[in-house]
């Protein structure tokens, strides 16, 4: 479960960027964040990675107060969260069985453990016949399944994906989203997926959260209203 009671965050003392949001996301929901460039959406996710502190009021996630945490308990949460960036993050001299490894490999797993794992996640985002392969020589949706799969492969309970789809044609576009959907309904992961795709938020018909001026402006289950 996710909780924002009151959140407001300001930079430098200057204007609220968040002011005064409650929300509360359920686990296994599957929700669409949206909002203009600049409305808040970006603190939000950082907010959630406790990469950003709140300035007033609380936050918490399965369990984790955030507003109160110190930073040697950072990790422990972030390792309840996966997370999907629009540019992808691979490492460029790592190939595919290296870069998804590597998420497991800093939490201290055994390498018995990463050698079972591995292989099954790759396997389930389609890309079992791309261990060897280096981020080069993939397409940008094999490498944003890659960043799908090293997201997942430690079994967060949370999957947080930024513009998943941003850098993707129609069809990857698609495929991404059909594999976060069965994240969703197959193995009940809360999926939180930020994004500026009015079609694509409309297609899926979710829980939508529209971000605006700091704060929620809206907050409905279907597609975000047209521009």
């Amino acid at each position: 479960m996710i909780e924002f009671k009151n959140v407001s965050k300001t930079y430098n003392n200057r204007e609220y960027v968040l002011k005064d949001v409650n929300l509360r996301i359920e686990d296994g929901e599957f929700v669409f964040v949206v909002g203009r460039s600049g409305s808040g959406k970006t603190t939000l996710t950082k907010l959630l990675l406790r990469e950003e502190k709140v300035t007033e009021g609380r936050i918490i996630i399965n369990g984790f107060r955030l507003d109160k945490m110190r930073q040697g308990k950072v990790p422990y949460l972030r390792r309840e969260i996966g997370m999907v960036f629009q540019d992808f993050r691979l490492f460029p001299k790592k190939n595919v069985y290296e870069n998804v490894a590597f998420a497991m490999e800093v939490i201290g797993a055994p390498s018995s453990s990463i050698k079972k794992r591995v292989p099954f996640f790759l396997d389930l985002v389609g890309l079992g016949d791309k261990m060897k392969s280096f981020p080069t020589q993939l397409s940008g949706g094999e490498q944003q399944r890659v960043a799908l799969a090293r997201a997942i492969v430690n079994n967060p309970n949370i999957i947080i994906a930024d513009e998943p789809t941003g850098n993707l044609d129609p069809q990857m576009s698609r495929e991404i989203m059909n594999l976060l959907m069965a994240l969703n309904e197959k193995l009940g992961k809360t999926v939180i997926v930020v994004t500026h795709e009015q079609s694509l938020v409309n297609k899926y018909q979710k829980r939508v959260i529209t971000i605006g001026e700091g704060g929620i402006e809206n907050d409905r289950i279907g597609g975000m209203a047209n521009a």
